[in-house]
């Protein structure tokens, strides 16, 4: 299969693993996290749900069945990886670990709806979302790079300052799960909530967030005085735009009482904002073609027959 193919369904894996995070957001602002109260039958009579169960089963239902998308899409990544020439072993690893991720999602959903919705599974299932996204988003960026030796694109400085900012965004979206299992979106009314002050998660969260987008400005700061590479530089001031924007979503939506529409776009900037920081951390890098085999040169010593030959087809000889 030809590179081009490979990033093309590895690219596809990335989009179905952020419109994951949506649909799941959905069933959550919906109330209908319990509209299926098994799995993975959504009743234990029935495989389907039917119409008399209403809106929330069908919007839970909905999810599971864009699950299965998803674990269609992995495996045909993981297939086109298999089939790539020259087979690359870690794009292969890469994309294995993605659908392994997607099918331990599938349990963690299943442990959720058996907890009626435990916001400490909720936040487990979006967490490991993230995770699944992250190596999504590597496999792709494998799949369009040549084959060669990984060099470093910036000074050791730049590279730890991008280190800590992605461990900051694990705590900030952690602590965004906390805020979300101490508030009233919960997925269903009979789903229990974190013991907490909901106001005092969201400051922290708050504060989270403003130390982020702190540490991201000081990167592009540091991008243009260590003079990186302008792949870098445009990777670090798209991060502080898309976390300025998170941050004005976020503010919004709890001054307004978390309407649904605010509530699901801070969802998916939560997603474009990881990938942000992953963009920036594959910046930082450079793989090298592999350097060709030198040739190996054979010496053959002609015999009179040749020589013959050479001199009977002038021509021929010529032309070759």
């Amino acid at each position: 299969m030809s590179t081009k193919w490979v990033r093309r369904i590895a690219l596809i894996n990335v989009i179905v693993n952020v419109i994951i995070v949506l649909t799941g957001g959905a069933v959550r602002l919906t109330d209908s996290g319990m509209g299926c109260a098994s799995w993975p039958n959504c009743t234990p009579e029935t495989f389907f749900p039917t119409p008399a169960m209403g809106i929330h089963s069908a919007i839970e239902w909905s999810n599971r069945l864009f699950g299965g998308v998803v674990t269609v899409v992995a495996l045909a990544a993981f297939i086109a990886a298999l089939l790539r020439r020259p087979r690359r072993k870690s794009l292969v690893w890469l994309t294995f670990s993605v659908g392994l991720g997607v099918i331990v999602q599938a349990l963690i959903g299943a442990v959720t709806v058996g907890t009626v919705l435990s916001p400490y599974m909720v936040s487990v299932h979006f967490l490991v979302s993230m995770a699944v996204l992250a190596v999504a988003y590597a496999a792709w960026v494998r799949a369009g790079e040549p084959d060669g030796e990984a060099r470093a694109l910036a000074a050791p400085a730049v590279v730890w300052l991008w280190r800590s900012i992605a461990a900051v965004t694990l705590v900030t979206l952690t602590a965004g799960t906390v805020v979300t299992g101490a508030g009233p979106r919960a997925g269903d009314a009979n789903a229990p909530r974190l013991a907490i002050d909901e106001a005092a998660a969201a400051q922290a969260h708050a504060d989270l967030a403003c130390l982020l987008i702190g540490l991201s400005v000081g990167l592009v700061f540091a991008a243009f005085a260590a003079k990186v590479g302008p792949r870098t530089r445009r990777a670090a001031i798209v991060l502080v735009v898309v976390e300025a924007a998170q941050g004005l979503i976020g503010l919004v939506q709890y001054l307004t009482d978390l309407p649904v529409a605010l509530v699901a776009a801070h969802m998916l900037g939560a997603a474009l904002l990881w990938l942000a920081v992953l963009a920036v951390g594959t910046s930082l890098r450079h793989r090298l073609p592999r350097p060709l085999e030198a040739a190996t040169v054979i010496e053959v010593t002609p015999t009179a027959d040749d020589e013959e030959d050479d001199a009977e087809e002038p021509v021929a000889a010529s032309a070759t």
